[in-house]
């Protein structure tokens, strides 16, 4: 049983959550497991952070430390790209995150010497992050706001905006919120009358992702069905072969080209998907980091793959469309130049589709389902510290 829970705390430490001001009364974030307020967007900001902490911040920070890359993520997009001094290694596929500087210590986690080193004026830190870390963060004279899970759409969507409040970047936050739901409502438009496919995404090691995940809200999202979550079982299960192909899955998700070779060999080459040589790949960062960016990209990535004669790539909604709708106080998508800047100034990286998933992912280093293969041999040898 302590093994169990050891995998599945470090499936929980690449799998997490990402996530200013007219005072208001503070409410609950739905589902998100910390107080905000609803239309603050000045300083000084206070909210109660999962360890139950009341954060304030004071002026806007000029610098902030990221301890996981949806964090990370989230920041690029809302435009607080360069109020970011530190950040995680799986956060390195980020355009400029090699001029920030690296907190991880070696293996997972984060360096406590490192953290504190950046300087920061506020720190990120996800779930995984242990309250005794957040602990020694704040005794070193750190603020730290700790996030609990993100488990859907509407998580992230109140996170961004909270992390917006944070850091000063309201304006961002509401672009990049919407920027995510206008591409989840034009999937979810694109296949309404369509038959959903049954999906499944195997981690490695029998591990699969289940009902009460980012990955299931953004496969539903997509109009797929998570067999693993129609059966009832919620977060990172690990299957028996004959329950595989007992849920009969018709698409497999992969993060790689060579993820397919998956369905040559059982359970998976016994199961629907195995019979009909049916996978859809994915962009592993976005698939395992929940910030408006990966649902964006993955949920039109998805539905393209699921369904190819409903959904098509010019479907996909940009940044830029997006700012252009809300500059015109509008909900149309116009067509603009590409070249379009974001709240800050700076060009914004404005792809008219969703990335391709053709090609195997460069960064951080390793497909997350070797990744969480090699992890869960590891944790049956020793005890994951935390």
């Amino acid at each position: 049983m302590r093994t169990t829970r050891s995998i599945q705390s470090i499936l929980v430490l690449f799998l997490t959550l990402c996530v200013v001001g007219a005072g208001v009364t503070p409410v609950a974030a739905t589902g998100s497991g910390v107080a905000q307020t609803q239309t603050q967007c000045s300083f000084p900001f206070s909210a109660t952070d999962a360890t139950g902490t009341e954060v304030t911040i004071e002026e806007r920070p000029e610098r902030v430390t990221t301890l996981n890359p949806s964090a990370a993520q989230t920041m690029w997009e809302i435009g607080g790209k360069e109020q970011v001094v530190g950040l995680s290694q799986f956060a390195s596929y980020l355009d400029g995150a090699d001029s920030r500087t690296n907190v991880s210590a070696a293996g997972f986690g984060v360096d406590i010497e490192k953290v504190v080193g950046t300087e920061p004026d506020l720190v990120l830190a996800p779930n995984s992050i242990g309250n005794e870390t957040v602990t020694k963060l704040r005794d070193a004279g750190i603020t730290v706001f700790r996030f609990e899970a993100s488990t859907s759409i509407e998580d992230i969507e109140a996170k961004t905006t909270l992390m917006g409040q944070l850091t000063g970047n309201c304006e961002g936050a509401a672009t990049a919120n919407a920027w995510m739901n206008q591409n989840v409502e034009a999937a979810q438009s694109a296949v309404e009358s369509s038959e959903q496919p049954r999906v499944i995404y195997p981690l490695g090691d029998a591990y699969v992702a289940g009902g009460d995940t980012f990955i299931d809200a953004m496969m539903t999202a997509a109009g797929g069905t998570n067999v693993v979550a129609e059966a009832g079982q919620n977060g990172y299960p690990q299957l028996s072969d004959e329950k595989v192909i007992e849920f009969a899955p018709e698409v497999v998700l992969i993060t790689s080209p060579q993820g397919a070779s998956i369905l040559d060999s059982e359970p998976y080459a016994s199961t629907p998907a195995g019979e009909n040589n049916r996978t859809v790949m994915v962009e592993v960062n976005y698939l395992n980091q929940p910030a408006p960016r990966s649902v964006a990209y993955t949920v039109s990535n998805m539905t393209a793959g699921f369904y190819p004669d409903a959904y098509s790539e010019d479907q996909f909604v940009t940044k830029s469309e997006v700012k252009a709708s809300q500059a015109n106080g509008t909900t149309t998508n116009e067509t603009v130049d590409s070249t379009a800047t974001d709240t800050d100034g700076e060009a914004v990286d404005d792809q008219t589709t969703a990335p391709s998933t053709e090609t195997e992912t460069s960064s951080p280093g390793f497909g997350v389902t070797a990744a969480l293969a090699a992890l869960a041999a590891t944790a049956l040898l020793a005890r994951r510290r935390r």
